[in-house]
């Protein structure tokens, strides 16, 4: 058995997506989850493209019969599950024909799904979670893949909640925003190209389904993984919110299923990006545990660096004053300045080399008219920038060892959003170009002290750092 390489999944993906405006997670989410043989709910106003996706769903899958219906309170089992064989009740048996019905789906789509009585609820829970469906007397197995279901809100009934917590991943699915609103009016009325490369000869065929359920096997908990469950696990606590161990399981079992398919030995921290669509209670903690990941779990928010943004300005400010700084006992120096800027100012093409020579005095003038330290003074000066300059320089290394290894991890990721992947890298590489900048400011701070007018006859004491040259315990920088 060969498994499906990440290039044939991410054509898929590009077919499944084709023309689906601003569907990148909805597209990666409901394939990886009909791969791990996992449920969706998709969450949503009408109009935004559900049943479209379920439909391209099942063409990803040779041999995976097609299933759709739309649920009311006024449905009936025999529109899911088939009508009842007259024959078989000649003969007292109590049996549906379920070819062609959901019992013999492998990808099927119910929209509108909580609409539905407790008749059809009750017999669906056996067949979502067990793959079991009960005919008469007898239970068989089905081929069911993926049950793709859609609703306009999460149900708020009680007596609801088991079969809500059937579907491992719901995913919001909202209305184009303003930046694909364009595009959206421009798309063609026929279907996109890409579309039918939705096809029989790129389907997943059963063996390839079957290498990826063995190489999901075999894909090891790794203890980055653990230990970042187990912080998410202490963040629901403390936010009143839980996970179902059985919810823990499987969607331990979507992470080893991505995994392998990128071509994995373990699973780590970064696949716990599935956890806003795994773990939320409702749509609206979605943003907040998609936050929880970027910014407490990676720490990949770019960060600020106050205490060394403003040592930085200090030093600044210190070396203007300093290069400024008038001599002590002017003696008229600045007077004569002043006359020297004049006469250059004022004079006519007669006196071009007398200008020249005016502005050369004035130049002589300004240089002697600084104020000069001692050698002591200036070191001291270039030592106290030199400790600010190291510790930036480490946390600039640190920041760019964490950006490198980061963006070498997430190679790989095939079923991570694009969006979030570059947020991601955008993060630590915000911080690495902030502090880069504050290093070149440092180090132009430590020549202009290096610069300053020597006195060797100045006073040898040192001069007061300024600044505070140690971060604070909080502080990265």
């Amino acid at each position: 058995m060969t498994l499906p390489t990440p290039q044939r999944l991410l054509s898929l993906l590009s077919a499944l997506q084709a023309g689906l405006l601003e569907r990148d997670t909805a597209t990666r989410l409901v394939l990886l989850a009909a791969l791990a043989r996992e449920h969706v709910l998709l969450i949503g106003p009408p109009g935004t493209a559900k049943s479209e996706l379920a439909r391209r769903l099942h063409r990803c899958f040779e041999g995976a019969p097609y299933f759709e219906r739309l649920l009311t309170r006024f449905s009936t089992p025999e529109e899911l599950f088939g009508p009842l064989s007259l024959k078989a009740l000649e003969d007292d048996r109590y049996e549906r024909l379920i070819q062609g019905f959901l019992p013999t789906a492998g990808i099927a789509f119910l929209d509108e799904v909580f609409k539905a009585n407790s008749a059809i609820l009750n017999a669906l829970l056996t067949l979502l979670n067990e793959r079991e469906f009960d005919n008469g007397s007898g239970r068989i197995h089905t081929p069911l893949l993926s049950v793709v279901a859609a609703s306009n809100e999460v149900p708020v009934d009680e007596a609801l909640h088991a079969f809500f917590d059937r579907f491992l991943l719901r995913v919001p699915v909202a209305p184009v925003g303003d930046d694909a609103f364009a595009a959206l009016l421009a798309l063609p009325a026929a279907p996109p190209p890409a579309q039918s490369a939705l096809s029989a000869h790129s389907a997943l065929n059963a063996q390839e389904r079957h290498a990826v359920a063995a190489a999901a096997a075999a894909v090891q908990v790794g203890p980055s993984a653990l230990q970042a469950c187990s912080a998410l696990r202490q963040w629901l606590a403390a936010q009143g919110a839980t996970v179902s161990d059985r919810r823990w399981r499987q969607w331990t079992g979507l992470m080893r299923t991505a995994a392998a398919t990128e071509g994995r030995h373990e699973i780590d921290a970064l696949d716990l990006w599935l956890a806003p669509y795994v773990a939320s209670p409702a749509p609206e903690w979605v943003p907040r545990m998609a936050q929880w990941f970027v910014a407490d779990l990676l720490q990949a928010e770019p960060q600020q660096a106050p205490w060394l943004t403003h040592a930085v300005e200090a030093f600044e400010k210190q070396l203007q004053i300093e290069e400024t700084a008038e001599p002590e006992g002017d003696g008229g120096g600045a007077g004569k300045l002043a006359l020297a800027r004049a006469l250059g100012a004022t004079g006519g093409d007669h006196e071009a080399d007398g200008v020249g020579m005016l502005r050369t005095v004035s130049a002589q003038l300004e240089a002697q008219r600084r104020r000069r330290y001692s050698p002591v003074h200036r070191q001291a000066r270039v030592a106290q920038v030199a400790q600010v300059l190291q510790q930036a320089q480490a946390a600039l290394a640190d920041f760019a060892a964490r950006q490198a290894a980061l963006c070498a991890a997430l190679a790989p990721r095939l079923w991570m959003p694009p969006a979030l992947v570059q947020r991601l890298q955008a993060g630590h590489g915000q911080t690495v170009a902030l502090l880069a900048g504050l290093v070149a400011r440092l180090q132009a701070c430590q020549a202009g002290f290096e610069a300053l007018p020597l006195d060797d006859a100045g006073p040898d004491a040192a001069p007061p750092p300024g600044v505070p040259l140690d971060p604070p315990a909080t502080q990265p920088t």
